[in-house]
């Protein structure tokens, strides 16, 4: 097959114009193109340029070898990498020991799956709910003000990517195609097909849910095996050895392999690693605020006239300032036409993030304002970013009324340095509530002063992003782990062997996508492993 891209056409093109375009691109005949799929499907919204579709396509051509040569010179062109997914073991009919995944978030979700195909049968242990029971204890908070601790938006099956925008987009590096592995097997479990190429692809919760019940059958249908409500309190370390885990409910699971596929905010489950010697280090991570805006006007701005065209959808923002104190202030986690929601997982502590539904449809946009802090902001041990996040957690409570409501403060009034006394044309989407104040306390002085600088030069890049009625609402805290427990080249703990730390919470992800593709990754490392023990 052949990779042909840079095909551009209009918005509203008939089906039969792509075709068409490739015969005319590469000056082909009647007959020679026998078959073409889209790779990706993109547009561009730069000013002063028209807006368009932009179209990579593989495809399959009588003689693939002679156009190529005709078209040698041609940097568009090039042969179709072999994106299929190539398993790296397959286990014996006997094993001395199953695999342990903790977690099953969207990491711990591959780790297994991929696991299971190769014949390993892992074992998973999550310590929420299963996602339909999670989903139920979620809006317990939402609507009543009631904290399941163990059941919330960061924990359950699913992780905390269940209650977000269910972006499918990431920057990594793939070589190896993982990550079209990873939108592959969401196809198999029910997502939509059209992942697979448009170039930002999302999938909403209400999605999510049906298609993480999906892959948990399919796990257990390979001979894996998922227990619910099974936090693990302790790790089993001989001589360097990971020997095995025990469970709140005192179940020992003899194993030497186990994948660490925690949540960034397993935050008792850190405690425990560092206090049994885990190697682990504080990394950079952001604070900041959510922003809410009518998603009228981020279309308008982002998308001119074409605001409002039902094959764009509604439009989504990236945005970096760099502030004159030296901070990066960005927006993180941007959802289009979505809400912003409590997603806190301790009690009388306030945390909010963004979600939204496949459709897009709410009325206002909302995006993460956050600060980039790192370790000399937090000074101590490596698990002292949890006490930092702690802090402002509790504050935000208290300044909300301590009822669970969210602190928050309209863009104006914080800009000018005075409190909120009512809304205006924006209404906060945010459930239980919020309450207006004065957010200059919430954050540390550094990053109000950032973010005070940062929003007239983001208004500067998007027409009316200062807006005055815009809502901000604090505090967003989860932006990723404040820790990393490193791993060497083999994908194992530094100093515990058998212990892979993946995905979020570990520090190796930062997303859906990509935290599917740590997991891939992991997986295959503790096959090898495991075969490689076995001689």
């Amino acid at each position: 097959m052949l990779r042909l891209s840079e095909l551009r056409l209009p918005l509203d093109h008939p089906a039969e114009a792509l075709p068409q375009l490739i015969q005319q691109r590469l000056g082909l005949k009647a007959g020679e193109l026998l078959n073409h799929t889209v790779f990706k499907r993109s547009y561009d919204a730069r000013k002063n340029v028209k807006l368009s579709f932009i179209y990579i396509v593989d495809l399959e051509l009588k003689d693939e070898a002679a156009v190529l040569a005709r078209h040698g010179q041609d940097p568009h062109l090039k042969p179709s990498p072999d994106m299929r997914y190539h398993f790296v073991a397959q286990a014996p009919a006997s094993l001395p020991h199953r695999p342990v995944v903790i977690g099953f978030g969207p990491c711990g979700i591959f780790a297994a799956l991929v696991l299971a195909q190769m014949g390993f049968k892992p074992i998973v242990l999550e310590r929420g709910k299963a996602v339909r029971e999670r989903t139920q204890d979620t809006w317990g908070l939402w609507r009543r003000k009631t904290l399941n601790p163990e059941s919330n938006v960061q924990f359950g099956e699913g992780g905390a990517g269940t209650f977000s925008d269910g972006k499918l987009y990431s920057q990594i590096k793939d070589p190896k195609h993982y990550g079209r592995k990873v939108l592959t097997e969401f196809v198999k479990a029910g997502a939509p097909a059209e992942i697979l190429y448009v170039s930002k692809p999302h999938i909403g919760t209400f999605r999510l849910v049906g298609m993480v019940e999906n892959m948990r059958a399919e796990i257990q249908k390979l001979g894996g095996e998922i227990r619910f409500e099974q936090r693990v309190t302790e790790l089993l370390i001989e001589a360097g050895q990971v020997r095995g885990v025990r469970t709140q409910t005192g179940d020992e699971i003899r194993t030497d392999h186990v994948v660490l596929a925690l949540g960034h905010s397993a935050r008792d489950t850190f405690e425990m690693l560092h206090a049994k010697g885990v190697f682990m280090e504080a990394k950079p991570f952001s604070v900041g605020f959510r922003i809410e805006h009518p998603q009228s006007l981020i279309d308008k701005a982002r998308l001119g006239p074409h605001a409002g065209h039902p094959e764009l959808g509604a439009a989504d923002y990236k945005l970096v300032h760099h502030a004159s104190n030296g901070r990066a202030v960005y927006s993180f986690c941007m959802c289009p036409g979505g809400t912003v929601v409590a997603a806190t997982s301790e009690p009388n502590r306030v945390v909010t993030n963004g979600m939204s539904q496949y459709s897009r449809n709410e009325r206002n946009a909302n995006a993460g304002i956050v600060v980039s802090i790192d370790p000399s902001d937090y000074p101590g041990s490596p698990i002292a970013g949890i006490e930092f996040q702690r802090q402002l957690e509790s504050h935000a409570f208290i300044l909300g009324g301590s009822t669970y409501e969210a602190p928050g403060q309209l863009v104006g009034d914080f800009l000018r340095g005075r409190p909120s006394t009512q809304l205006g044309a924006v209404e906060p989407s945010y459930k239980p509530g919020v309450k207006l104040g004065d957010l200059s306390t919430a954050l540390p002085d550094y990053a109000i002063s950032a973010m005070r600088e940062a929003l007239p030069a983001f208004d500067r890049q998007l027409k009316g992003f200062n807006m005055y009625d815009a809502v901000l609402t604090g505090v967003e805290t989860r932006t990723s782990s404040p820790l990393r427990i490193t791993r060497g080249e083999d994908l194992q703990s530094l100093n515990t062997r058998g212990l892979y730390p993946a995905g979020e919470g570990a520090g190796y992800a930062g997303g859906i996508l990509s935290a599917g593709v740590d997991g891939i990754k992991v997986a295959e490392a503790v096959a090898q492993q495991m075969m490689q023990d076995l001689g």
